[in-house]
This record gives structure tokens, sequence and C-alpha cells, in this order.
């Protein structure tokens, strides 16, 4: 459990926007009824409680104030129309804030940046949950940003994230959460935050020639929205594999010896295509009985900054990515050369429609989920180009990185980062049964063991 110090509101320093309006992208409007996103960062540090509310709190919510100073919607609302003319968008105006909690608590902070198995259900108790969607004339708020800083007295520290999808993709996340690390750690000064950290707001260089922006959204209201965050901690277990980079260079040259002709095979493709088949060796491995005709997906996800032409900015601000689906049936992932074909539908999934600038436009990407099982999809959480651990406090690098979001959903989602130890590596979460947790890790292990 946690318990409460100090609940506050941090807004942006006076002399800040007075208002600022986004209009949705059909990039945002797809995520506008997806679960709420959290992630929490561990860090060691060894302060008493008394330093904690001294020197800890006050310069947190100074630098946070000065972060939304450049990361300003955050601390705004999705504006939801209540009648069908309306077109949902970001909205900021003055006095809006972001709800931070501190708070401290007595579990045992090495238990929760082990790697082990952990009860999933645990880790709730270091994440903020977005307040309720208000009212107001014609639309419905909901707030798209909740923060939460829990101190292990003369241990560590952990910050907890809850964020609307709808409101930016990892990229626009990771990049608030690395500016106001770098604010905190050089007290402030605003000359120390990187250009790649100012976001660029600019509507208008998504094109939408085809209107998908308004055909998404049609589709979307027919849904009945839910505004407010739903928070149902599940009954899994979550578990960190650790791929290291040996490991991943084995792996390519498995698949070198067995298809000579496969060029730009990835560090990503070949993790994601090994964990896919461990996963689906672990059903078995617990007596599920899947008939063999039944499609698995594999929805890997893409930054599409760089697609257009011209290129977008790095740092826009926004929800910006697309999913590339493969599909095969259970039979021929399942069996002894399933590693090798998964390898190969997503690198095929990617190398079709990497610089397939229409396939955006024209609304392919978001039509191919229609006819996508979820319960038999695999979809992948956070990238190893979005580094949370370099998100330095002044306290050095995190202990551990928890994509807590992945619980959610019907299907099952992996989240990918890099390593905090070793500069190759990456790391895998996962939330699973035990009795499955249990199988993947005993078949994840042996397999690596035997490249």
């Amino acid at each position: 459990m946690a318990t409460v110090i100090e609940q506050c509101q941090v807004a942006p320093p006076p002399g800040s926007a007075v208002e600022l309006t986004l209009p949705f992208t059909y990039f945002d409007h797809f995520w506008l009824a997806f679960h709420r996103m959290r992630r929490i960062l561990f860090y060691k540090l060894s302060i008493p409680k008394s330093d904690f509310v001294q020197n800890i709190i006050p310069p947190l919510k100074d630098s946070l104030s000065l972060a939304l100073k450049h990361y300003t919607p955050l601390a705004g609302n999705v504006a939801c129309p209540l009648d069908s003319s309306g077109y949902p968008e970001l909205r900021y105006v003055m006095d809006d804030s972001v709800s931070v909690t501190f708070s401290e608590t007595d579990m045992d902070f090495n238990y929760f940046i082990g790697d082990h198995p952990h009860i999933a259900k645990d880790f709730y108790h270091f994440l903020p949950q977005l307040a309720e969607p208000k009212d107001a004339p014609g639309i419905k708020l909901a707030p798209v940003l909740a923060i939460q800083v829990t101190l292990f007295p003369n241990v560590g520290i952990s910050i907890g994230f809850t964020n609307h999808h709808a409101a930016g993709d990892g990229a626009t996340i990771v990049g608030f959460i690395r500016a106001w690390a770098l604010l905190h750690k050089f007290g402030g000064h605003e000359q120390f935050l990187e250009n790649e950290f100012i976001p660029f707001y600019d509507r208008s260089v998504i094109k939408d020639p085809h209107g998908q922006g308004m055909s998404i959204w049609e589709d979307m209201k027919k849904d009945n929205l839910e505004m407010r965050d739903i928070v149902t901690p599940p009954d899994k277990v979550r578990g960190t594999f650790t791929i290291t980079r040996d490991d991943i260079g084995k792996l390519k040259n498995l698949i070198l010896s067995r298809r000579p002709s496969l060029t730009h095979v990835t560090s990503f493709i070949v993790t994601c295509a090994y964990v896919w088949t461990c996963l689906i060796k672990s059903e078995a491995a617990i007596g599920e009985d899947i008939d063999d005709n039944v499609m698995e997906f594999f929805g890997c996800p893409a930054d599409c900054r760089a697609r257009f032409n011209p290129p977008l900015p790095p740092s826009y601000f926004g929800n910006c990515i697309a999913g590339y689906i493969a599909r095969i049936r259970h039979a021929d992932l399942a069996r002894k050369e399933g590693f090798t074909i998964a390898v190969e539908l997503i690198r095929e999934s990617i190398q079709k429609r990497m610089n397939d600038e229409e396939w955006i436009l024209n609304g392919s990407w978001f039509r191919q989920y229609f006819d996508v099982d979820v319960n038999r999809c695999l979809t992948v959480a956070g990238s190893p180009k979005l580094d949370l651990y370099a998100a330095d406090f002044g306290w050095g690098r995190p202990a551990k990185l928890e994509f807590v979001s992945i619980d959610s959903g019907d299907g099952i989602s992996m989240s990918l980062s890099k390593s905090k130890d070793f500069d190759g590596d990456l790391e895998v979460g996962l939330s699973l049964s035990k009795t499955q947790m249990n199988a993947f890790a005993a078949i994840f292990t042996h397999g690596l063991s035997f490249q």
C-alpha cells in the first residue's frame, strides 16, 4: 500500500500559454477508445521521509511546471463533443493542471526492481488514476495525464505516469518525461533542454486527402466511448526477460543459416519473432488446445514521422504511429520452423509498408484491424528507440522500467525497451497467468541456451 503525503495540482508557470487547442488527426482518433497508458520508473535513492518532503517534492513540482510550459497540452483535456456534429480535440485553457500525488510505502523496493515474476496487482499502488471526466458546454473533458511519486524510505523512489493515449504516442510521452528529468537535474535551467525535447505542434503537417479522420471518428462514435479511466488490476504475474546482444546475434545467425537470402533482419524482428513463438509453445506446454486453423496475429507499431514526404519533425507532438499486422495459421507458427516463419512474416510486413505513404493516407492501416482476432494477437508496447532508462532526474539511471499497461486488453502485449545495463541488450516485459509465465520462462531460457 501507499500512503498519501501530499495531493496537488501542477500547472505550467504563469505567463505560459493562456489557451492551446490541437485538432485531432486520424492518428489520434484511433486511440480514443484505447485503455490508458501506465508506466513506472524506479530509482535507487537513499533518503528519509524528511528529506523527501523538504528537498525532493518542491523541486519536482517546480521542474514539472517548467516541463509543462513546453508540453502544455498534457495539463489539459481530451475534449469530446456530446452531439454528433462536433469533432474531438486536445484542449488546454488557463487553470488546467496535472494531478500529482506524493506518497510513501513500506513495501520492498528491491522486490519491484527484480526481473522475476511479480504479482501484477502490486504495481497499481504506485500509479495514479486519471480524474473523472467533467462536463462543459457541448463537450466532455477527460484529463490526459496524472503522476504519482512514491517514496520507499531510505531505499528509493518510483514515479508513476498514467496518460490518455489519444493525447500522444510513446515518442511524445517519453519526450515529456525526459524533458522533465533534464529540467529537474539541472535546477530548472532551460538551456539544458535539448532541441529534440521541444515539441512541434503544427497539426497541418498531417495531410488527410481521403478524409479518413472523419471516417475513423464516425466509427468511434458508434462505440459509446468510455471517457473514464477504469482500472481493473488483473490476476496475472509480470515478468522481465533480457535478450542479450549475443543472443540476438545467435538468432540472426540461425536465420541466416536457414534463409541465406533473407537480408535486413533487425534485432527488433528476431526478438519479437522469438517471443511470439515462445508464447505459442507455452500455450501447448500448459495444455491449451488451439485449433490448427486458428489465425495468429502480430501487431507491429511503426512511427510514421519519417514516412511522410516531407518527413515530420521527430518532436511532433501527438500520435503518429500505424500498425503492421502479420498473420499466420496457428499450426504453421507452432511447428519446428515457427521461429523462422515468424521472422519472415514480421520482416515482410514491415518491408512492404515501410515507405508506403499512400497506405497510411488512405486508411488501409486502420481497416486492417477489422478482421483481427484480438484474443489471438500479440502486440508491442514501447520501443528500443525510446529510451526511458536515459531519464535521469539527477539520481542516476532508473533501476527498473515497468510498462504496467501491458496488463490491459484482450490479447497479449509485450513491452520492449533498451536494457538498463548493457548497450545492445533488450528487455521484454510480459503479463501472463502464473502457469503460462512459468512455461514461457522455461521455454525462453531453454531456447536461447541451445542457439
